[in-house]
């Protein structure tokens, strides 16, 4: 069903061959919409969200292949910081021209950040990506149906080519409402993860069920594209907002931190339960703090849906600024 309760099927559907797979119309259909709604050449889709941006970037990079951020960390966000990363491997190349020759270097970044929700300085990288000659592969899974005028991402929303950009991946778990994800790009760079893309290969399909959703989602996304309605936390006595003012989900810090990780999480957890009793969802952000290169601070996350009205968000501002005002004080 969509949001008004209309009830839609996959009708005729059929059954091809694909890849090591078996695919429906459905998915066919989702794929071309997919590269259509981006206007990239070509999309791929993955029965499993996470599984897209962990296949694609192993379907292209060998040992040996210099990936930054993941293998070469630069500062957050830091343009200054990266070019020096990637004069230093210039530098390299240069001893090792024949090395350097088989050598493939990628910068990998997210469109809007889930653990900062800020964005990406994405017509800088793709300047970076030119001098330097690098592959950008760009992950929009919170960028996605909420950056740009259409909802098409970082592209649209900075106004860039969207070949400038090698790869672009994304989730449907977030704006489409469905599950698994996309890649989208050029057609030969789409069809090299056919056959290489290991939760593509050695996955099932995505349910043909899901791949409608998707379809539908796409449907009302390109009939009324709608906005995010505005929350306004700033000032909440003893919180700070972390991210950008138009992004679907950002944080809340706190001011002035203990310095002690498990004690700033209890009193986070009693905001967040707080507002639980009161019919206001909020989600304590959680890591894997044992396997964090860099963990990010405690912080609370707020999600907010077109689906919301201005009346529940200013209830649900409300009731967290009574919370902080209760916990914190």
């Amino acid at each position: 069903r969509d949001p008004e309760g209309k009830v839609f099927l996959a009708q005729d559907v059929k059954v091809e061959t694909l890849g090591y797979d078996y695919a429906y119309n459905v998915h066919l259909e989702l794929e071309e919409r997919l590269a259509k709604f981006m206007r990239t050449e070509e999309a791929i889709i993955y029965s499993y969200g996470f599984a897209t941006i962990a296949s694609a970037i192993p379907a292209y990079s060998k040992r040996g292949d210099i990936i930054f951020v993941f293998i070469k960390y630069f500062k957050h966000n830091d343009m200054g910081d990266l070019e020096r990363l990637l004069k230093e491997q210039e530098i390299e190349d240069q001893k090792n021209p024949r090395k350097a020759r088989v050598i493939r270097r990628f910068i990998v970044v997210e469109g809007l950040y889930i653990n900062t929700a800020d964005i990406c300085p994405l017509p800088e990288l793709v300047k970076l990506k030119y001098k330097y000659k690098v592959r950008i592969f760009l992950e929009e899974s919170m960028s996605f149906g909420v950056l740009g005028e259409h909802g098409r991402g970082v592209t649209e929303h900075f106004g860039v080519n969207i070949d400038d950009i090698d790869l672009i991946s994304a989730n449907m778990e977030n704006a489409l409402a469905s599950i698994g994800g996309f890649c989208c790009g050029r057609s030969f760079v789409i069809d090299h993860q056919r056959l290489s893309g290991q939760g593509y290969c050695f996955s099932a399909s995505l349910p043909p069920m899901l791949a409608a959703a998707a379809i539908e989602a796409l449907n009302i996304m390109e009939e009324d594209p709608g906005a995010l309605p505005d929350i306004i936390l700033d000032g909440t006595p003893g919180l700070k907002v972390v991210g950008e003012w138009f992004a679907p989900a950002f944080h809340l810090q706190l001011e002035d931190g203990t310095g002690v990780r498990s004690h700033d999480l209890k009193q986070l957890r009693a905001i967040v339960d707080y507002c639980l009793d009161r019919e206001v969802a909020l989600t304590l952000a959680r890591y894997l703090d044992k396997e964090e290169r860099f963990l990010p601070p405690p912080s609370i996350r707020v999600v907010v849906t077109v689906e919301q009205t201005q009346e529940e968000i200013e209830k649900a501002a409300q009731c967290i600024q009574e919370a902080a005002k209760h916990v914190l004080k």
